[in-house]
């Protein structure tokens, strides 16, 4: 290598024309398919150039669409983890009790009515109609048994939907969804709740069932008009148990979930059914039914739902929620409460009074009505409040008005355990009481007559009598003895019934002379057990007081006997039994009463106006004393004949003078001896003054 002589360094130039060896661009040739897709000017195909560029549009694309998914992704579950912190934690999460529902049985164990928040029982799946899990599952959520509480395709479908309709015509919610917002959420349309739902939706998915979210979902659901829960609907709607729905009536109640209110039948029967066909076309392309079963239910006529719980035995179950916390306090789960109520006499109540109601109540501007019954020992056997329920909830028996002549008996007691008799005499004339002076019917009177046919007659000025006789603190003694508990004014008016008492304490206050004396207390509840049998209430009948005397029950049923058989109250007598009772008609005939009794059962009937408007001619010998009859007549058939307590034998005394009795019988009259008030007798009756206004008596037809 010494001596070499060194050579000189060439520099590559590119500004030469002519490729030389030292040229270092790239020429055609070099090129790997340079020489098959050359044109003619040496340049690549259009075709190729634009497949290179198309595809890496896809590539850049493709990138692009992983990088966005990514982002996406991390940016869902900053938002779900957002919006699932503001959840409790997952270790406290557990399904809410339902809330507790209150069956209302009759004495038999029929069922009268639900109530709670709900409006129904729960149910288990298999107690369920079998169309009805099947008409929900259709027309809700079709893959609900593949889905794992969120639908992605479903949703997907829905949004296709809204985006072509330019509205919200579809939801993608699950049914188990819904549920989680029905136990958890607020009904909020926000971002925030439907993320919430999803993650509670997957958590309910693991932890039950899919039949059990089914039988959690179909008991809660709301099917409007207040009624929540399979159950409750069926009993809204169709006046049956859910295990009783047809397949139509099962697609009725499922076509409800999508609008409850718009598309109930007691709304709207044509929109309702026309929902049901929608559902029943759903069941029979999801293959749940058959083409046949399909046709069958939609040619069914659609039915008006009753506007609200119809029947008077929802006021007897308004007076039980009333009284049940009182006796069992705050309950968390399903209770059954055991009354005291007949069902078939509760029904002929309901009748009689609908019958009245419709025929001569209607003509006489009688507005309302009212009736109890209730055995001899206190138990309330028919209950109704007024002429509907549905109409009026105001329970009528529980309302405080004017009784009338009808509390004359209690007057008229008072006077027996003073020592007078049936056959005392006393002198129906004008009666002057300080400046008020009671009337007569009419303004008729009849002179001398017994206790007897004075109480038959309803005279006033004889009852006005024996109150001053007595003294009103007596007769409020007797009154509250009988069970009355309402305030009643310490003065003479009360002879005439001013003071307001409810039909319930007044119609019990007659027990004690059909049950030989004792003490009632009218009472509505029996037993009250848990779902599963136990007992929380019991009622533990009391050794009950004797309150009137034998002489003065036999004495007091002698005497309304004859009301009964000759006096105001004709029209109750029931043929083959032994009846004894009273009318009662306040001024204006703004109110009528018939309280009467058997050995067997009590009733009393109220009947008039909301407003205390008159009534045209109504005493409590027509509408009410008729409507006793036709109720008695049926509550006492077949059942066997029983006398009332006390055998009565008025005194053989020889009478100097005899005369037409009052009613047309024969009888005589002697006075007796018993102290007499202070009093004008006989003197004219002055102009109405402020006093007998006041006291809200005139004459009463009793």
């Amino acid at each position: 290598m010494a001596g070499r002589k060194p050579t000189k360094r060439v520099e590559p130039r590119f500004d030469r024309p002519a490729r030389r060896r030292d040229d270092l661009r790239v020429q055609a040739s070099d090129r790997v398919a340079g020489s098959g897709r050359r044109g003619r000017t040496g340049r690549p195909r259009r075709g190729a150039k634009a497949a290179g560029r198309n595809w890496r549009l896809l590539r850049r694309a493709a990138y692009w669409c992983t990088v966005l998914a990514l982002w996406g992704a991390i940016g869902l579950a900053v938002v779900v983890g957002y919006y699932g912190a503001q959840l409790p934690q997952m270790s406290t999460w557990a399904v809410p009790e339902r809330p507790p529902n209150a069956r209302i049985v009759s004495v038999d164990g029929e069922l009268l009515a639900n109530r709670g928040v709900t409006g129904g029982e729960a149910m288990r799946l298999d107690e369920m109609s079998p169309y009805l899990p099947r008409a929900v599952v259709a027309i809700e959520d079709r893959r609900f048994k593949s889905h794992v509480g969120i639908d992605p395709i479903g949703l997907a479908r829905a949004m296709v939907a809204n985006l072509i309709a330019g509205d919200l015509v579809q939801g993608g919610s699950t049914l188990t969804q819904q549920l989680a917002k029905n136990l958890f959420l607020e009904p909020d349309r926000t971002v925030g709740r439907k993320i919430q739902e999803a993650v509670l939706a997957l958590w309910l998915e693991t932890r039950f069932s899919k039949d059990e979210i089914l039988e959690l979902y179909l008991n809660r659901v709301y099917f409007g008009a207040g009624a929540y829960g399979v159950d409750a609907a069926a009993r809204r709607y169709f006046g049956k148990s859910a295990s009783e729905l047809t397949l139509a009536e099962s697609a009725l109640l499922a076509g409800l979930l999508k609008a409850p209110s718009r598309l109930s039948p007691a709304r709207d029967p044509q929109a309702a059914d026309a929902r049901a066909q929608v559902v029943l076309a759903a069941m029979q392309e999801a293959g749940l039914i058959s083409p046949g079963e399909a046709v069958q239910a939609m040619a069914m006529q659609p039915a008006a739902a009753r506007s609200y719980w119809s029947g008077a035995q929802h006021y007897v179950a308004d007076m039980v929620m009333r009284q049940l916390p009182e006796l069992i306090g705050a309950y968390r789960h399903d209770v059954i409460v055991h009354t005291t109520i007949d069902l078939d006499l509760q029904r002929e109540a309901e009748v009689a009074i609908r019958q009245t109601m419709d025929g001569e109540g209607k003509d006489r501007d009688a507005g309302q009505a009212a009736l109890v019954a209730l055995d001899p020992g206190g138990a309330i056997r028919a209950l109704v409040g007024g002429r509907e329920y549905a109409a009026s909830q105001f329970n009528r028996a529980e309302a405080r008005r004017q009784p009338g002549s009808a509390f004359k008996p209690i007057v008229f007691l008072a006077a027996l355990e003073a020592d007078r008799t049936p056959e005392s005499v006393r002198r129906d004339a004008p009666v002057r009481i300080g400046k008020w002076t009671p009337e007569n019917y009419e303004g008729r009177y009849h002179g001398p007559v017994t206790l007897r046919e004075a109480l038959a007659g309803s005279l006033n000025s004889v009852a006005a009598q024996l109150v001053m006789e007595v003294g009103p603190k007596r007769v409020i003694e007797t009154a509250r003895r009988l069970g009355i508990r309402s305030p009643i004014e310490r003065n003479a008016s009360i002879a005439l019934g001013t003071s307001e008492l409810t039909l319930i304490e007044l119609t019990a206050a007659y027990a004690p002379l059909a049950n030989g004396g004792r003490s009632v207390t009218p009472y509505l509840i029996r037993r009250v057990t848990s779902a599963d049998g136990r007992i929380l209430y019991e009622r533990q009948a009391p050794a009950e007081p004797q309150v009137v005397g034998a002489r003065e029950v036999a004495m007091m049923n002698d005497m309304l006997r004859e009301v009964v058989r000759s006096g105001t109250g004709q029209a109750a007598a029931i043929p083959g039994w032994d009846v004894a009772g009273k009318t009662g008609t306040t001024q204006n005939s703004r109110d009528a009463l018939f309280v009467g009794y058997t050995a067997r059962l009590v009733a009393g009937v109220w009947f008039g106006n909301d407003d205390g408007a008159p009534m045209r001619r109504v005493t409590g010998g027509t509408l009410p004393a008729r409507t006793w009859a036709r109720f008695m007549g049926a509550a006492l058939d077949g059942v066997p004949v029983a006398a009332l307590p006390g055998d009565y034998q008025a005194p053989a005394i020889a009478m100097p003078v005899a005369r037409p009795g009052l009613f047309g019988t024969t009888g005589a009259l002697t006075a007796d001896s018993n102290p007499r008030p202070e009093r004008e007798v006989g003197a004219r009756r002055g102009p109405r003054n402020i006093l007998e206004l006041i006291f809200g008596v005139r004459n009463d037809p009793g």
